[in-house]
């Protein structure tokens, strides 16, 4: 229930970019919020070609709890610290227009912050999709077998200290006080500030109540030039920071690796260039695609749907793989220099 006593104010920040077909409902389910508190909505928009400045324009003209900051850069980073020097509340919650947050979300952030004297409070994605490509997209994001069972990507999660916080209600303070959001990166951006605080000594918190629904990409090619530029961007965030890091990050690039040493092997073993005991060893490499193939054979039988479902959904979770893995290997060896996420900026 919501709390009765005032509190003190909300500024929900946004950055917006060609996003026309999800920002209406996005800002609705922040503004349908039920808060005992002032709120404000600060959107930092970007050159969109879609309409959506249209669509926001409009919003923004009906409802002054909206307002505007241009992001002629377009970078979420930027876009984000633009609209937080526009806020005018000490609360901070950041959301996305690929976004809708369900009730309650903004007192159930605030309360969890408050008792836990947290930096910033992340919750559960929980992907969903129209029927089709997206909706299975949906499903691997939802899935262990699609991004490594992630903590704020479902399962049975413990509240607790985090590593990250997804999207994030947070602290104005805490924010100024390690800098807000890194502008000289382009994904990853949102694990770096928690990084920062975590380095700073602050808590940041994950509450499983906290659910957010998220509209994921809804064409191969979009999925798989976001997880390109999201490997790309992880990878470099691995060789700034050099932090420690799950095995299941490493996975896909190795993943990637085998198959092309796979695609090299195969012909060279049938025309015996490759044999005896060197052929044994090099064969090794065939066992991780292999055991890849195997698993999307098991996730399809586990899976629910027609055949056309399974197969996107095993679709999915192969290009999301294999793109994350490629953008990973390619951060790695030459950095992120200024790779973008061009699903964001292309039809």
């Amino acid at each position: 229930m919501p709390s009765i006593a005032p509190r003190l104010g909300v500024s929900y920040v946004m950055p917006v970019l060609n996003e026309a077909d999800y920002v209406e409902s996005a800002i609705r389910s922040v503004l349908e919020q039920e808060y005992a508190g002032p709120v404000e909505m600060v959107l930092a928009l970007g050159p969109s070609h879609d309409g959506t400045r249209q669509i926001v324009e409009r919003l923004a003209q009906a409802d002054e709890r909206i307002r505007l900051v241009e992001n002629p850069g377009m970078h979420i980073p930027i876009g984000l610290n633009l609209a937080i020097s526009a806020c005018k509340y000490p609360y901070i919650i950041r959301v996305d227009a690929h976004t809708q947050l369900t009730d309650g979300y903004t007192t159930r952030g605030i309360d969890t912050l408050e008792r836990t004297g947290a930096a910033s409070v992340g919750g559960i994605m929980l992907a969903t999709g129209r029927p089709g490509f997206q909706a299975a997209v949906a499903r691997a994001y939802n899935s262990r077998f699609g991004l490594g069972g992630g903590p704020y990507h479902g399962g049975n999660v413990q509240e607790g200290p985090a590593e990250s916080a997804y999207l994030g209600v947070m602290r104005g303070e805490a924010l100024a006080e390690v800098g807000s959001f890194d502008e000289t990166l382009r994904r990853g951006e949102d694990w770096e500030l928690n990084y920062r605080f975590r380095q700073a000594g602050k808590t940041v918190w994950l509450d499983p109540q906290l659910r957010v629904r998220y509209w994921p990409r809804s064409s191969p090619a979009k999925l798989a030039r976001q997880f390109f530029a999201t490997g790309v961007w992880r990878a470099e965030l691995v060789r700034r920071l050099g932090s420690r890091n799950p095995p299941r990050f490493f996975a896909p690039p190795v993943l990637v690796v085998a198959t092309a040493l796979t695609v090299i092997a195969i012909p060279l073993h049938a025309t015996g260039v490759l044999h005896g005991m060197l052929g044994g060893l090099i064969a090794l490499v065939y066992l991780g695609p292999i055991l890849y193939l195997l698993m999307l054979g098991y996730a399809a039988v586990r899976g629910s749907g027609s055949f056309g479902d399974r197969v996107r959904f095993i679709s999915a979770i192969a290009i999301m793989h294999f793109s994350w893995g490629t953008g990973f290997l390619r951060g790695i060896l030459g950095g992120a220099r200024n790779a973008v996420d061009t699903s964001r900026t292309e039809s």
